[in-house]
């Protein structure tokens, strides 16, 4: 999508996707329930509350707590969808996340809230950045994120249908949604944005559309650079990772998150194994200051400009 037309597209809240979706599952399934920490406003769940009162249960500010409940819902038989700031669900209750949920292998739907920096002025303790690294580190638990309303739809029904612990990381920042003709969503599958032979983006959540313009920036100055919607970073496409190394010789990964452990880890660990090029990450190098979210996608590269800037340093270590 070019800069301008990213700049003027109509946005939508990726949180009213999730909750008119999980709605309208649970209608046909009387097996999904909802469990939340006094979220259900944030979550965007009034709606369902309303329809499914007997099938939201509110734990209170008790993050183990909810993930423990949620592990038995699923152990009898239900389909929780477990809904908090991402920041709290996958810090406060990371043991019962890896004992309870990874380790079990319960088929719990873990959805976080307002993620990576999405709560902008409340500074470092409500930042959500290093979700995918922990995860990861969990293996078995399904690692998703979508990058506009329309990804989110898809990615819940898929989370609904799978049998298995998932976390599907939602922003509330209101994103354009993608115009690509014939979509489709295969969780472990990336997603061709952009065809390139100079150069690849790989992005996920609100990163997809700043690897776009970066990618049309790029194209004024007559570089070719291809886009791929990483969505699940667990498991990986290590398919279209590897074609990117041997097509394109250069990758820049982009990610709302810390720089290492998450998007960009998977992928160097990726191709430092099976075809080694340079591997340009950008994201947050660790605690992250009080200030809005654009100042400090400003400060730290994730910005269109930001991201051609890495591209060329990638491509220019091409030959080294």
């Amino acid at each position: 999508m070019p800069v301008a037309a990213a700049e003027t597209a109509l946005r939508l809240d990726c949180r009213v996707a999730w909750a008119e979706t999980l709605e309208s599952l649970a209608e046909a399934d009387e097996r999904i329930v909802v469990v939340v920490n006094d979220s259900v406003g944030s979550s965007n769940l009034g709606g369902f509350k309303q329809k499914f009162p007997d099938r939201t249960i509110n734990v209170g500010i008790a993050e183990q707590n909810m993930v423990g409940v949620a592990a038995g819902l699923a152990n009898g038989g239900r389909v929780p969808f477990v809904s908090a700031a991402s920041c709290f669900l996958t810090a406060r209750a990371m043991e019962q996340l890896k004992a309870d949920v990874a380790y079990a292998g319960f088929n719990v739907k873990l959805v976080g809230q307002s993620s990576g920096i999405a709560y902008g002025e409340l500074g470092a303790t409500h930042h959500s950045i290093e979700d995918f690294a922990w995860l990861r580190a969990l293996g078995p638990i399904t690692l998703i994120a979508p990058c506009d309303a329309w990804e989110t739809a898809e990615a819940i029904k898929w989370a609904a249908a799978h049998e298995g612990p998932v976390y599907l990381r939602l922003s509330r920042m209101k994103v354009p949604t993608l115009d690509l003709p014939g979509r489709s969503f295969t969780a472990g599958k990336a997603e061709l944005q952009r065809p390139g032979s100079d150069v690849t983006l790989i992005a996920n959540g609100t990163t997809v559309h700043l690897a776009l313009s970066a990618a049309e920036m790029l194209a004024g100055e007559g570089v070719s650079a291809r886009v791929l919607n990483m969505h699940t970073i667990t498991p990986l496409d290590t398919d279209a990772v590897i074609a990117a190394a041997r097509e394109t010789g250069a990758i820049v990964t982009v990610e709302e998150a810390l720089d290492r452990g998450g998007l960009g880890g998977a992928v160097a660990e990726c191709t430092s194994a099976s075809h080694p090029v340079p591997v340009q990450r950008v994201g947050f190098p660790g605690f992250m200051p009080t200030g809005s979210i654009e100042s400090l996608f400003k400060e730290f590269g994730l910005s269109p400009a930001g991201i051609a800037s890495a591209a060329r340093i990638a491509m220019r270590r091409k030959g080294n």
